[in-house]
């Protein structure tokens, strides 16, 4: 049977990007499907790719009656891709941040991989574009912040390019993950890396959304402060 990948984009108020996002994803590999988790946007972008589904049979939707998090929509994207057996599923936002041009290198990569990082930071090189200094700054120090107190190691912990094996979240249990914002990244990389699973980094140019608004928020960020210390915790109780 032929390998399947399923790339999970979750949405809020994305009508400008998707449509074009979709196209773009499935073109760079045949294996490629996507699966847009849309938490009730207000502007119809769940409604936008109801009308794409009824269209093209590589793309699928759930959709969310309210906004609830990145990481739960995540978790319901997974646990949508166990059931069906994808081989590879991968993360990905819907603002062209993350360039699909890279999903091939990530499908390459994964062979030799269980989990594969999108890295902004490898090995010291940044690679963002048109992001202010001030927010730069914050991402570099908190990977810096995350690695120092987890132990995990990789240059980029908070990315959200990502490729996982299937055996991957088949070991986590989704049920315990704890985090819902950017810190939902570090966990589920943590949680990989504690299970002994080979995690590979990739080199990806991040750059700065150019439609919509971001959905960075203080809270997000002080979660992220406070989730590598229970990390941490848990890992040393064994508990997780």
């Amino acid at each position: 049977m032929p390998e399947r990948a399923l790339v999970i984009v979750p949405t809020y108020n994305e009508r400008e990007n998707i449509r074009r996002l979709i196209d773009t994803v499935l073109v760079q590999d045949a294996r490629l499907e996507v699966l847009v988790v849309d938490d009730g946007s207000p502007d119809g972008t769940g409604q936008l790719v109801d009308e794409i589904v009824g269209l093209n049979g590589r793309v699928h939707v759930l959709h969310r009656e309210r906004k609830m998090g990145l990481g739960t929509a995540y978790i319901a994207g997974f646990r949508w891709a166990l059931e069906r057996q994808y081989d590879y599923i991968l993360e990905m936002d819907a603002d062209f941040s993350h360039d699909p041009i890279h999903l091939p290198q990530f499908l390459r990569a994964v062979e030799g991989a269980d989990l594969v990082l999108g890295s902004r930071y490898q090995q010291g090189r940044v690679t963002v574009v048109n992001w202010p200094i001030a927010r730069l700054i914050l991402s570099y120090c908190a990977n810096i912040y995350a690695r120092g107190v987890t132990g995990l190691p990789v240059w980029d912990a908070t990315g959200g390019f990502k490729c996982f094996r299937r055996s991957v979240l088949e070991a986590i249990d989704l049920s315990r993950v704890r985090s819902n914002g950017y810190a939902f990244q570090i966990e589920m990389s943590f949680r990989a890396w504690k299970r002994n699973f080979r995690i590979a980094e990739i080199p990806i140019v991040f750059v700065d959304r150019t439609e919509g608004t971001s959905k960075m928020s203080k809270s997000i960020v002080r979660e992220a402060v406070w989730m590598v210390w229970r990390l941490r915790w848990w890992s040393l109780r064994g508990t997780i």
